[in-house]
């Protein structure tokens, strides 16, 4: 039986997804727990109770949000559960916004055409500027 459930995810389960959809780098438990927590909801799909995929909502919770590590494990892929991942976060944010707000997400390269679907616009388009992106690695604490 498939299953979504918010604010649910442990930092074991993040991490096994995120090492099989390799993304890489060495997350840290501790940091991985923080950002599971500053979250503004994290959504797990299940299988019985065995994750299977996961996505994680950033944002000010009002008219601006951000999708976020929206990954589901390879061999579930092209089955439907991103879509009805997908679909449950957008709900999900119409229930949260009084006037609507805007959803924006960075794709994994090559997977942009499954977002398309749900009507989002590959940037640079006519009336927006590039998707951006910027690393900051943490000082050096010597």
């Amino acid at each position: 039986m498939v299953k979504i459930k918010e604010n649910a995810i442990t930092a074991s389960e993040f991490i096994s997804i995120w090492n099989a959809v390799e993304w890489g780098g060495d997350l840290g438990i501790e940091r991985i727990e923080m950002a599971l927590k500053n979250s503004i909801c994290t959504f797990g799909i299940y299988i019985d109770e065995t994750i299977i995929g996961m996505g994680r909502l950033l944002g000010d919770g009002a008219m601006s949000f951000y999708l976020k590590d929206f990954a589901i494990l390879p061999e579930f892929q092209k089955n439907g559960y991103g879509t009805e991942l997908l679909i449950y976060i957008l709900k999900y944010i119409k229930t949260k916004t009084l006037y609507g707000g805007s959803l924006e997400l960075i794709s994994s390269k090559g997977r942009e055409e499954f977002y398309q679907k749900f009507g989002f616009e590959i940037r640079p388009s006519e009336y927006d500027g590039a998707g951006m992106f910027l690393h900051i690695p943490a000082e050096n604490n010597d």
